[in-house]
């Protein structure tokens, strides 16, 4: 198998490189390149190419958001998967990495498996937000206005990937539970997407959780 080729940028050489050993260490993902800041970052990962980018929040000459949304925002053609890491837990920064195209949030602090996760989540198409930062932001919206139902009602199997997109499964993992391909599921949630008008899997969590899909 062909490992997932992830490029790594923090301005912290021992963080930088911490990162980059966790990951090399899985059999599974090769790091292919280390940047210094989010313009490197930026340059590198458009020559390279890498499946997924991992980019810190505080960088000097472009910061982590701005890079994320020069790689993955909604203007860019071909969009990179890019997870955002970082020391800071603040609210301003998970909602500002999501809107610029982030597949992923994590903390520094995360640990290597949760961290190998998001990697693999984000080249499969999917999504992954610290579990911390996850709790918060569903509970930021308890007792919230419940949000407008779609236009086109949601079909059966809709509403199985919803839930299981919800609580926090994989692409791969949605295909293997409901016994349907990877295709499908991929061809559901973009129809999921359009109908409930969010953009992305976190944003799709909170609508199921606000309409009492999951408690």
């Amino acid at each position: 198998m062909t490992p997932l080729r992830v490029l790594v940028a923090d301005d912290q050489e021992i963080v930088r490189t911490g990162l980059a050993m966790i990951l090399g260490a899985q059999p599974d993902i090769e790091v292919v390149a280390t940047a210094v800041d989010g313009q490197d970052a930026v340059e590198q990962a458009r020559a390279l190419r890498p499946d997924v980018c991992l980019l810190d929040i505080r960088m000097p000459r472009l910061n982590g958001i701005e890079a994320t949304r020069a790689l993955a925002g909604p203007e860019v053609a071909d969009p990179m998967a890019v997870v955002v890491v970082t020391t800071f837990d603040l609210d301003e920064y998970v909602y500002g990495a999501l809107l610029a195209g982030a597949k992923g949030f994590l903390l520094k602090d995360s640990g290597a498996q949760l961290l190998a996760h998001a990697v693999r989540a984000a080249a499969d198409g999917g999504s992954l937000v610290a579990p911390t930062v996850t709790t918060r932001m569903l509970k930021s919206f308890a007792g919230r206005d419940v949000p407008p139902q779609p236009t086109s009602p949601l079909t059966e199997r809709e509403e199985q990937v919803l839930v299981a997109v919800a609580r926090g499964l994989t692409n791969h993992e949605v295909a293997a539970e409901l016994y349907i391909s990877l295709s499908t599921v991929k061809t559901h949630l973009g129809a999921l997407m359009a109908k409930l008008g969010v953009r992305n899997r976190v944003e799709l969590a909170l609508w199921a959780y606000q309409t009492r899909r999951l408690d």
